[in-house]
């Protein structure tokens, strides 16, 4: 956590309540520094937050706020935190309950009750067209393929991890993906591996739907929080990113498939055209963009250890073997290297870029 970044979410969130004895806080989160304060003359409680400085950027964002997308989407998506403004900063109301992570871990099933609610929710994503969305956005005009155009949409998801997970970030990490077989090749075999997708209306994406960000209130209510990475673009893209990011028993992940598909079939007819054959191929993209995102991060989690013994590395060689094995078909790859030859690669790395780089991009 940067001080400059903690201390000036701390300041805000004094001078918003008031009372810098009811701010709770920092909350645990991977983008933000965020603290919890009640607020006089409102029920309930507001989080404020302030972007972590020098964080790396794994996904495209689309929308310039999340406060602004929240807003908008007021009175149209139910169970989403609400906004208000205090002093000149928005923040977000604090959804009281735990996460979904926190009840059922990942891998376990989750209950009838909120399994509902979340195929539920997809009907509700999918009804919000981009041609009601009216939101300022921060991506590039290029960025923003026709609505229908599924094969452009999954091209620009395939340019930014290409070029700004990847290549802007060779300087320091050539060496490591190369060990592992990853290099500029493996863009082109992921490219011909998920082409020729089948056109599919656009809608508001969610993007990031994971069980932390499925809060479970005390009425067994299902909120969605942390729109950070929301976009506008294929709808089947967002049920393969969930699914991907859930980790649903195998029985599990089968039944969402099917209740996703009449959701939103209800909703926008057309919305799952060719989800046998293109949901695996959106899986297996999101497969392949792990294996660049984990790389760089388990180097960098390594590199923030004041020790690096042979248990550890041996635990980061595993991991990363089960990620490579998990997308090599999409990526190409002919052989996976073993833990031991990860390993050696991972602690290579580290001798060569140890603490101190400062050459990170994202």
């Amino acid at each position: 956590m940067a001080p400059e970044s903690a201390s000036i979410a701390r300041l805000h969130a004094v001078e918003v309540s008031g009372d810098s004895s009811v701010v709770e806080g920092p909350l645990q989160g991977y983008h933000h520094e965020t603290y919890v304060i009640p607020l006089p003359g409102t029920t309930g409680r507001w989080k404020c937050r302030e972007p972590r400085s020098n964080l790396e950027w794994f996904d495209r964002r689309c929308f310039a706020s999340e406060e602004q997308l929240l807003t908008a989407l007021a009175g149209r998506i139910p169970k989403i935190p609400d906004i208000i403004e205090v002093g000149g900063f928005r923040l977000q109301r604090f959804i009281e309950g735990h996460t979904l992570g926190t009840l059922h871990r990942s891998g376990h099933p989750v209950p009838d009750v909120v399994f509902r609610q979340i195929a539920e929710f997809f009907g509700q994503l999918v009804d919000v067209g981009p041609e009601t969305l009216l939101v300022k956005r921060r991506c590039k005009r290029e960025d923003r393929p026709e609505d229908g155009d599924t094969e452009g949409f999954l091209e620009r998801l395939v340019c930014f991890t290409e070029e700004r997970v990847y290549e802007e970030n060779l300087k320091v990490f050539e060496g490591l993906f190369g060990a592992l077989g990853l290099d500029e090749e493996s863009f082109k075999r992921l490219r011909k591996h998920v082409s020729g997708l089948r056109l599919r209306p656009f809608s508001l994406l969610h993007a990031d739907l994971h069980r932390e960000n499925f809060i479970v209130d005390s009425r067994e209510r299902l909120w969605t929080i942390d729109w950070e990475l929301a976009m506008v673009g294929d709808p089947l893209y967002d049920l393969a990113t969930h699914l991907y990011l859930m980790r649903y028993p195998k029985w599990q992940e089968h039944q969402m498939a099917v209740q996703w598909r009449a959701a939103v079939e209800k909703v926008r007819p057309g919305a799952s055209n060719g989800m046998e054959r293109d949901l695996a191929l959106l899986i297996d993209y999101k497969r392949a963009q792990s294996v660049f995102t984990d790389v760089i991060r388990v180097a960098l989690a390594l590199d923030a250890e004041p020790d690096v013994d042979r248990r550890r590395l041996g635990q980061a060689g595993l991991k990363l073997r089960k990620i490579l094995a998990a997308a090599a078909v999409p990526l190409g790859l002919e052989s996976v290297p073993g833990v031991q030859r990860i390993a050696t690669a991972l602690m290579r790395w580290h001798r060569a870029h140890g603490r101190g780089s400062t050459a990170l991009s994202l």
